[in-house]
């Protein structure tokens, strides 16, 4: 998380409600060696006191999980390359913006009994942003192909006890300059999403 102040000023509801509308991640645990990292999708709760996500079972963090274990999972917004050029002032320097998230806590493997309403829950979350089509469901599958697949899944959870987000969309510029490189990521931004991001960078959010 980046420590200037005027990039951390979102509170828990914003980071919150971000983290759970992406639902997707990347969920880092420590070991003795290099970190264990897996990209997962997700659900979090209303209140972002739970994550809930599955992990195939020959993954390293699910192996790992024999008693509740420590881990971070973060969540990557829009970002872009940020041009000295587009501020139009002297003395700048190359950044980049961008929206991240991280939820840290504890995570656990649950009991396989959970498995099939987390899928479900799941597959009911993202097939809804995809509507006027009509929802998936598990019940299209054969009960054979079903089960085969489950049986290759765990559930997991993690209990959140903190929420960080950093939303670097230059707020330690002056107005009129922030917009000029709102501009120049909206039409030639270098990264993921650069249509939203110079939105956000246009109206960051809680900039009061």
């Amino acid at each position: 998380m980046h420590p200037n102040p005027a990039f951390r000023k979102p509170d828990d509801t914003t980071n919150i409600t971000f983290a759970r509308d992406v639902g997707f991640g990347v969920l880092a645990v420590a070991t003795e060696n290099a970190p264990l990292i897996s990209h997962v999708p997700f659900l979090l709760s209303g209140d972002g006191a739970l994550a809930e996500f599955h992990l195939v079972r020959s993954n390293p963090i699910a192996r790992a999980l024999k008693s509740p274990l420590p881990a971070r999972l973060a969540v990557q917004g829009p970002h872009s390359y940020i041009s000295p050029d587009w501020y139009e002032i002297e003395d700048q320097v190359p950044t980049w913006n961008y929206v991240a998230v991280h939820l840290t806590g504890k995570i656990e493997m649950r009991p396989q009994v959970e498995l099939r309403d987390l899928l479900d829950r799941q597959s009911a979350f993202y097939e809804q942003k995809l509507r006027p089509k009509s929802s998936w469901t598990a019940d299209k599958m054969t009960p054979d192909a079903l089960g085969k697949m489950m049986r290759q899944i765990v559930p997991c959870r993690m209990k959140v006890e903190a929420i960080e987000g950093t939303w670097k969309l230059n707020q330690n510029k002056a107005d009129e300059v922030r917009l000029r490189a709102a501009d120049q990521v909206s039409s030639r931004g270098i990264g993921v999403q650069t249509t939203d991001l110079a939105a956000w960078m246009r109206d960051p959010p809680n900039q009061s």
